[in-house]
């Protein structure tokens, strides 16, 4: 029985609280983040970490008229507990439910919807200078990760934030994003956490906070900061970028964290907060596996442990085999941007750790790096989702392409992502990267022709890009040596001469469905592998639009600019003239949701097709 979460309908009713019953009430929002995940599976470890940060600053702040800004909002679990989203916190990420992001759509209390590392301070700036600009005197606070601040946008926006007035970042450091921060920025903050004169204080400052309050707060931040000053030098990072920093403080420490923000609520400048928290504090499974924890399925509330997984999925497919091709070839390298769990390249960093590189959440980077070693005889495989590999569109033009570089985009995700919503779905890579001169784009139909297109692409000089879908594929057995595929050939799975339907990767299973279907009332089908969704195979097209009196093509990506629009653009370019069918997603962005119920109610399923071909079909011969 939650005594205390459970009458909280709104952030005013956090007000009402005593700092006892606050602390009370963190210990309840523990236990139903971590009862609740478990059913629905989501980002257990990083909520964990910021519950006290959201309290104080929903007991301080005063949303929605103030607006907090999180960054990528995966840790908004908490925000939403808070804001009168308690009694559909079981539906979190479910179909029809709530969302596991920010959503403006979904509350008044979310201002900015996210989902996306970097995000956080540009927007918050935005804010900040239109309220200033429109006299307003609502308070901005952006919550960021530490991880936040290895993507240049951040400081971008640094960059152009000491001409605000008044605006509260609040740095919310636990060394993690996904996996490990890597780099001179989590160094930098490491050196801040560990002074031990910062240690030594730290350890007065609960005592103090409770003995005289506020102005003991602003002591120990005022003496923190001058000990973090004097371990990097003459001013702070951020003091460069003319922000006023304190900290750091202990980010689970109620009373100091509630008392700060009152002060921070009075300064009438740029100030940032550095806060040090523990993701998955509360959960020890979480704190012992923190890459597991940060985001994954339902699990065992107790143990923490999740269901096993027999098959191998598309990621770690493809770990392994850019593991044997880096066996292989002394050139191949692996580039990931914060994501090596998310992408299974943990499962190649131990077998090749000289060659294994994480640049952080620095997509553009992580481009432009590949870039540079490839001009120098490199093979670079940046494994990116397709979502995160939209922020990188310049370097792979400007860059990779222009220049005609040996660089491998593999973007895993493409197609939906299920519970994580539109922010992670990869339904636009194709329209994206379809129209860049030099790149091929490949997606397998099954885990062994992913292994034959790493292959081709190990060979080809030039860039390339292959995408395939999360989790596991059907099930097909690898060979022991892939094979390089003719650039741009499809491959013809079954011949037929009334109706053609072309397939592009997890969506030929289903055409072989739907041939299945046609031939069950009187229809000759073929069924086309197209495996190149750049180049299009026009011979093929040309061959079976000429002879099908109706042709359909099928694809897990948005219609508008996809493989769909590729066969028409190479149909009228030969100047045949034939019906065509398209399979896809529409225009518009996709909600949250199970696959197969999003498939179902969007149309990309076999009885879709079929609905949609039957105006164009002839009555077979005989019936």
């Amino acid at each position: 029985m939650s005594e205390y979460l459970e009458k909280i309908k709104s952030p005013a009713d956090v007000k009402k609280l005593s700092i006892v019953e606050l602390e009370l009430l963190a210990e309840e929002i523990r236990e139903r983040l971590i009862t609740g995940v478990a059913k629905t599976g989501g980002h257990i470890g990083p909520n964990l970490g910021v519950v006290e940060l959201t309290i104080a600053m929903h007991y301080v702040f005063d949303t929605p008229q103030d607006s907090f800004v999180f960054d990528v909002s995966h840790q908004s679990y908490v925000h939403k507990l808070l804001t009168g989203r308690e009694g559909q916190f079981e539906t979190i990420r479910q179909p029809g439910g709530l969302n596991g992001f920010m959503l403006r759509t979904e509350s008044e209390h979310d201002s900015f919807g996210a989902g996306h590392a970097g995000t956080a301070l540009s927007a918050a700036l935005g804010m900040a200078v239109a309220r200033d600009m429109s006299g307003g005197t609502e308070h901005i606070v952006a919550l960021a990760g530490d991880a936040a601040f290895t993507n240049g946008i951040s400081f971008e926006a640094l960059n152009n934030m000491a001409s605000t007035k008044r605006m509260i970042i609040v740095l919310n450091d636990n060394e993690w994003s996904i996996d490990k921060n890597v780099g001179a920025i989590a160094e930098y903050f490491h050196k801040i956490a560990t002074n031990p004169t910062y240690v030594s204080l730290h350890d007065r400052a609960a005592e103090l906070v409770e003995r005289f309050g506020g102005k003991a707060a602003r002591h120990i931040a005022r003496k923190a900061e001058e000990a973090a000053k004097g371990i990097v030098g003459r001013g702070m990072i951020f003091e460069e970028f003319g922000l006023n920093y304190y900290g750091p403080v202990d980010g689970h420490n109620l009373p100091m964290l509630i008392e700060t923000f009152k002060f921070l609520k009075k300064q009438n400048k740029p100030v940032v907060l550095h806060a040090l928290t523990q993701k998955g504090k509360g959960f020890q499974p979480a704190i012992d596996k923190q890459k597991k924890f940060h985001g994954l399925g339902p699990f065992d509330p107790e143990t923490g442990e999740t269901k096993a997984v027999g098959q191998k999925t598309y990621s770690e497919i493809f770990a392994e085999t850019l593991t044997k091709l880096a066996d292989g070839n002394k050139k191949v390298v692996a580039i990931t941007a914060a994501m090596p769990n998310g992408t299974a390249l943990d499962l190649f960093r131990p077998h090749h750790p000289k060659r294994y590189f994480d640049v952080g959440i620095a997509e553009e980077h992580a481009v432009l790096f590949a870039a540079g070693m490839a001009t120098k005889g490199y093979r670079p495989f940046c494994a990116i989702y397709s979502t995160f590999l939209q922020r990188a569109f310049d370097q792979i033009v400007h860059d990779v392409a222009l220049q005609n570089l040996p660089v491998v985009f593999c973007m895993d995700r493409g197609g939906l992502s299920g519970d994580d919503g539109p922010t992670h779905h990869g339904l636009f890579d194709i329209s994206y990267l379809r129209g860049i001169p030099n790149l091929i784009h490949m997606n397998p139909k099954d885990e062994d022709e992913l292994q034959d297109m790493m292959f081709t692409a190990l060979q080809h000089e030039g860039p390339s890009a292959i995408r395939y879908p999360r989790g596991i594929g059907p099930g097909t057995a690898v060979k022991v040596q892939p094979v390089a595929l003719e650039i741009g050939k499809a491959e013809v799975l079954q011949d037929g001469d009334d109706v053609a339907v072309f397939a592009l990767g997890s969506m030929v299973a289903e055409a072989q469905r739907l041939a299945k279907m046609l031939e069950a009332e009187g229809h000759r089908a073929a069924v086309i592998n197209a495996r190149f969704a750049k180049p299009v195979d026009a011979e093929c097209v040309a061959l079976y639009g000429r002879r099908c009196e109706l042709m359909i093509t099928m694809e897990d990506h948005a219609l508008a600019g996809g493989f769909g629009s590729a066969v028409l653009e190479s149909l009228s370019s030969q100047e045949i003239d034939v019906p065509v069918v398209r399979v896809g997603w529409p225009d518009e962005f996709i909600e949250h949701g199970k696959p197969e119920a999003l498939r179902a109610k969007y149309g990309l399923t076999a009885e879709a097709a079929m609905a949609s071909a039957r105006p164009h079909l002839k009555r077979p011969v005989g019936v």
